[in-house]
């Protein structure tokens, strides 16, 4: 596996601007080192990525605005073949808007298919990290296999962020962000480390969260090491909303206040990841459900289960729940399964790999309770899907999950009740970086005499790798021995591969 250097994930904007014409940050020492938060890139496409950055250099400050002055900024930036940036292949100037705080997305355009490309920022007279990003493969060509992470559920007062310390040591070519990337709760004293303020309702609230999440180093070096493919879940915005319809009602809002809530988390989110600006939120709607192409090897279908599904059955929670099978709900919107089972019926690479929030296989206790959050709250739903892709005769549907602070791999069933129904797809989830803590470390399986599809568990912290090649993708379990001491070490639990042509799991 190429390594990425040390020197790529440390370098410093004041260690490279000696090898280019950019100047030191001694130049202008008067002015406050405004990159903070990092630097990062996302949305490959054979000829361009999405570079991002956020200017603030008092992340912390109560109004949002990262302790930036009420003035738009001029930021530039450049792309090279070369982390000395000796070769320059593209540059511009951006403007950061303090409307926006001050945060940037350029769609870094004119770059060559399936290559490696190191990026850099300058604003105020300083030079920002160095971030490695990387292209995809041509239309109708393979490239080079993919090595690719996927995390989700990083609670900042759970613990540290070593798991994406050791995602970025891993040097993946492709990072997927399922979801729970801040968490909206206010301060518990006593934590591991605290939040700052109160639960977030404004959008001041919501920008300074994810300043605080992204001045973490380890997160910074995870976004520095690859392009990142992200969705949101639902504490982006409130734990378990559904559409317009909120879990519980603390902290107590008016209706008018909850639109409101979702407009400031969404204008967040969308100007703290490197989405491309077609992303952009209206409202408080934001358009995140898109196909990403990688070559001939894979399709990214990046779902949203969150702004369109139904509201949870029987009142949510773990229930028996006939509801949950009513053909008229949907965890999707019937526009976006439309849109999948399309995307889908394209068949236009080895892999179709759904990247999704929420549980997808069926998991049912000994009474038959599930958890009417997930695909179980959603029958009819995943019937539908998986149906479709079958008919569609999809070569290798593959669904990344998060959520669920614990690791599983799932054979996916043409009829989960009946246990020697064929296999129709494989279903991967990840565990979270730190959400949940230590964990206990089992692996024991929940529920698997009533659920013999599922074929491993792990409730420890971490990510999952996957090596994508033309005959196999390879998954490897990481994780870490601990979170509530930073810095542990990271170890493959368990590997699987799901060869091509025959979905379902097989152990290495």
């Amino acid at each position: 596996m190429r390594k990425l250097s040390r020197r790529t994930l440390v370098l410093s904007g004041l260690a490279v601007a000696s090898a280019t014409t950019l100047p030191t940050r001694s130049a202008v020492a008067a002015v406050p080192y405004p990159f903070r938060l990092g630097i990062a890139s996302g949305e490959p496409a054979p000829d361009s990525v999405v570079l991002w950055t956020r200017l603030a250099p008092v992340p912390l400050n109560a109004d949002g605005q990262g302790g930036m002055a009420n003035a738009d900024v001029v930021v530039d930036w450049q792309v090279s073949t070369t982390d000395r940036f000796t070769t320059l292949v593209a540059q511009g100037s951006v403007t950061a808007r303090y409307a926006d705080a001050h945060s940037v997305h350029v769609v870094a355009g004119g770059l060559a298919p399936d290559a490696d490309y190191f990026y850099r920022f300058r604003a105020q007279g300083h030079v920002s990290p160095v971030g490695r990003t990387r292209t995809a493969p041509a239309a109708g060509t393979f490239g080079r296999d993919l090595v690719m992470a996927f995390a989700s559920c990083a609670h900042y007062e759970s613990g540290y962020y070593t798991a994406y310390r050791r995602m970025a040591e891993d040097a993946p070519g492709l990072v997927l962000h399922l979801g729970d990337y801040i968490y909206e709760d206010a301060t518990t004293a006593g934590s591991i480390r605290e939040h700052a303020g109160a639960e977030t309702v404004s959008l001041a609230d919501y920008r300074r969260r994810y300043a605080q999440y992204k001045s973490d180093p380890d997160l910074q070096a995870a976004h520095a090491a690859a392009p990142w493919l992200v969705v949101p879940d639902d504490h982006e915005v409130e734990n378990n909303f559904a559409t317009n319809t909120r879990a519980d009602s603390s902290p107590a809002l008016t209706a008018a206040q909850w639109t409101a809530r979702r407009t400031a988390a969404y204008r967040a989110y969308y100007e703290n990841m490197p989405l491309r600006p077609s992303a952009a939120p209206s409202g408080n709607s934001i358009p995140l459900y898109r196909r990403v192409h990688w070559g001939q090897l894979a399709t990214f279908h990046m779902l949203d289960t969150r702004q369109f599904r139904s509201d949870q059955a029987c009142g949510d929670g773990w229930k028996v729940c006939a509801d949950a099978d009513l053909a008229s709900r949907s965890l999707t919107g019937s526009a976006q399964e439309t849109w999948l089972l399309n995307g889908l019926a394209q068949r236009s690479a080895t892999w179709d790999v759904l990247g999704q929030q929420v549980f997808f296989a069926r998991r049912f206790d000994a009474a038959g309770a599930a958890s009417m959050d997930g695909w179980d709250g959603y029958r009819a739903s995943r019937s539908r899907i998986q149906q479709g892709w079958v008919q569609r005769g999809v070569r290798n549907p593959l669904v990344l999950t998060g959520d669920v602070h614990r690791a599983w791999a799932n054979d996916l069933k043409a009829d989960y009740a009946n246990p020697s129904s064929a296999t129709v797809g494989t279903e991967l989830v990840c565990t979270s970086i730190s959400s949940g803590g230590d964990g206990s470390g089992s692996t024991t399986i929940p529920d698997v005499a009533t659920n013999p599809h599922l074929r491993f568990y792990s409730d420890r912290r971490g990510y999952t790798r996957t090596t994508v090649s033309r005959t196999q993708v390879r998954a490897d379990f990481r994780t870490v021995g601990s979170v509530t001491e930073h810095g542990a070490a990271v170890s493959t639990l368990r590997s699987f591969v799901i060869l091509d042509g025959q979905p379902g799991l097989q152990a290495v």
